[in-house]
């Protein structure tokens, strides 16, 4: 790797505003913002909208819709009709 290229990589926490879930992961991002963490050591804070805590899809809230298959849709768009003996 070249020197001086490449951004300042750091471990941060992670809060998700609605939920209030902590989690500290390696980011480039800077922020004023400190939170001291459970080990005692302080980070840099960053505000998220939306974590795997409160994201509908990892929560289990998120509707499936699709009911048809890859076939189906396929004769549906070509307008096949179900040819059935």
């Amino acid at each position: 790797m070249r020197p001086g290229i490449h951004p300042d990589y750091h471990e941060v926490v992670f809060l998700d505003s609605s939920t209030g879930y902590k989690f500290i992961s390696g980011s480039t991002k800077n922020s004023a913002e400190t939170i001291e963490w459970e080990d005692g050591n302080t980070y840099p804070l960053i505000r998220v909208e939306i974590s795997s805590d409160s994201h509908p899809f990892y929560t289990g809230r998120q509707k499936f819709t699709q009911a048809d298959g890859r076939v189906d849709r396929f004769n549906k768009k070509y307008g096949f009709a179900n040819k059935e003996d």
